[in-house]
């Protein structure tokens, strides 16, 4: 209806925005000469990664709210619907590493983790690397059952998602299918999960020990770090929420003869959310307030730092 599209149309705008700012400012601060953290480099292909999934879900659902239905070919298709799983696989992946090394980051340099401190910037180009090239690999299946509205299967074979469908399987098939495809997304969520605790842990044990510690004492990169790691502790949280919440609706569409346009409406809504909410949540705590203490510029100084 006429409110959903509205929601939608601006997620999508809002969305868009969000991470387009994003990549700009590390744009500006890397010709402002500033030196950015190692984790940087992960939120860079966060942001890549939510653009994609946004513009390939978003410009196709906005088309079709205008009441274009059969615009893309069979091609269009899977190149839209791929591009934007990709995406969505990479920006969950991405939340996950990010959780990782910041684990590793914040550990005691006494606990078992404490090598991997100093390996761990030299392996975060080959984990994004990898990131990228396992969620194109697992989606090069999906493609091959896309197909067009207008493509010359016969209509009782197909499944209609709005602007594009699929060939029809046996429910069951369809299911397992989906939980199929959904298990690399299950293995990220239970690997985030894990440190993200650790995190929560380390942070519950390092408040112990500054309690009778006065504040000025406190180095301010503590600090920042602690910061960093609160950050990335709601934005695994907000991952997690919409992340169950999108599970849900991937069910009933495998599920149901042919997804009611409510359903599938709410599912591309939710399947935004994340890619939306996460560069708001990082671009003020983490870029200007996390990223860039005055110690870590080199030339110029960084903008926003406090």
């Amino acid at each position: 209806d006429a409110s959903t599209n509205n929601t939608f149309y601006t997620n999508t705008a809002v969305g868009i925005l969000g991470n387009f700012s994003l990549l700009f400012q590390y744009i500006f601060l890397y010709f402002s000469k500033c030196r950015l953290r190692s984790t940087d480099l992960i939120l860079k292909h966060l942001a890549v990664a939510n653009s994609l999934s946004i513009l390939c879900k978003g410009i196709p659902k906005t088309m079709e709210g205008f009441g274009w239905k059969n615009f893309l070919n069979d091609v269009g298709c899977k190149f839209v619907l791929y591009v934007h799983r990709v995406g969505r696989g990479v920006s969950f992946g991405s939340t996950c590493l990010l959780s990782i090394f910041q684990a590793i980051i914040i550990s005691p340099r006494n606990s078992g983790w404490a090598e991997l401190q100093v390996k761990a910037p030299k392996y975060m180009g080959f984990s994004i690397f990898l990131c990228w090239t396992l969620h194109m690999l697992l989606n090069t299946g999906f493609v091959m059952f896309v197909t067009s509205n207008w493509s010359n299967y016969n209509i009782t074979k197909k499944k209609f998602y709005g602007y594009c469908s699929s060939v029809r399987h046996d429910q069951t098939d369809d299911l397992l299918h989906s939980l199929w495809v959904a298990l690399p997304d299950i293995v990220t969520l239970g690997i985030m999960l894990w440190f993200s605790s650790s995190m929560v842990f380390i942070l519950y044990k390092h408040k112990q020990r500054v309690q009778h510690i006065l504040r000025y004492n406190i180095s301010p990169r503590a600090s920042a770090e602690t910061r960093a790691t609160q950050t990335i502790l709601v934005l695994v949280s907000t991952f997690v929420s919409f992340y169950i919440l999108s599970s849900i609706f991937q069910v009933f569409i495998a599920t149901f003869y042919q997804p009611t346009s409510w359903i599938l409406d709410l599912d591309a809504l939710i399947s935004i959310c994340f890619p939306t909410v996460s560069p708001l949540i990082l671009i003020r705590t983490v870029l200007y307030t996390v990223t860039y203490p005055k110690d870590y510029c080199q030339e110029t100084p960084c903008v926003g730092v406090h």
